[in-house]
């Protein structure tokens, strides 16, 4: 019998959502995507749930970005009734509940790109984070083009940009990427030690203060949506390229891909 793609448990008045494909390094597919967005939907309607956790299952990675055997299979990676949620049902589904990414192992494309929605972030040691869409011949299109210029030093968000090269856990917390960097083994713990930091607080008080931080408005932040439609403007242009077709044909066959800048 398969297990669920997207795990969720109560903790007091935290909700954990755990990614449960270790398998594929936590990839995001359809059933991710789906079971991801509607358990921070219903957190967000429960006046019980004070905070969510999300993290990956296993001991190597967070999140592995998207799915690519399912686009090769031209799955849906978005939530069937709520493509505006965007890339796993998170990254653009604003909540007013604060959120805490447990980075549990690497975290690439996707991956850094649904701690980068976070609000807060706990990372263990061994963990990583990077944009490797440009190897590839792609972008960052989960809203991490924007929003690493935005939460790293602009010339150090670019390098990992145009790079497409990772960080180690330790340069993301000097460079405020991430709140904390705690032992293998231990995010998840470390995360909901926090989580109690913040749900001591008054529940109310602090929805208001995340709603006036992000300048967000019946769940969307304005400021941020012309990124989004760059982003999709942007992509839709690449998808079109002969460079967006060689980088996935050279990563498949193990070659280094041959750029034409067309």
């Amino acid at each position: 019998m398969s297990q669920p793609a997207v795990l969720t448990e109560r903790r007091g008045n935290v909700v954990v959502i755990t990614i449960n494909r270790p398998e594929a390094r936590n990839c995001v597919n359809g059933a991710v995507s789906t079971g991801v967005g509607d358990a921070l939907e219903q957190a967000q309607h429960d006046p019980g749930v004070r905070a969510v956790v999300i993290t990956g299952a296993g001991d190597k990675s967070f999140c592995a970005g998207a799915d690519l055997k399912a686009i090769a299979r031209r799955e849906n990676l978005y939530h069937p009734d709520h493509g505006e949620w965007g890339f796993a049902g998170y990254v653009h589904h604003f909540i007013d509940k604060p959120t805490i990414a447990a980075v549990n192992g690497t975290a690439l494309g996707g991956g850094t790109e649904l701690a980068l929605a976070s609000d807060l972030v706990v990372a263990e040691e061994r963990a990583a984070f990077g944009l490797p869409e440009v190897k590839v011949g792609l972008i960052a299109g989960a809203g991490g083009v924007f929003r690493i210029v935005q939460q790293l030093p602009r010339k150090v968000g670019l390098e990992m940009l145009f790079t497409g090269e990772p960080i180690s856990a330790a340069d993301a917390l000097k460079w405020g990427l991430i709140n904390q960097v705690v032992p293998n083994g231990t995010v998840l713990d470390a995360a909901l030690a926090l989580a109690a930091r913040v749900t001591v607080n008054a529940p109310l008080s602090i929805q208001a203060s995340k709603r006036i931080a992000y300048g967000a408005d019946d769940g969307v932040i304005p400021d941020e949506e012309p990124g989004w439609a760059r982003t999709t403007r942007e992509f839709a242009t690449l998808l079109k390229s002969e460079d967006a077709k060689e980088g996935p044909l050279a990563f498949a066959e193990k070659r280094q891909p041959v750029w034409k800048a067309r």
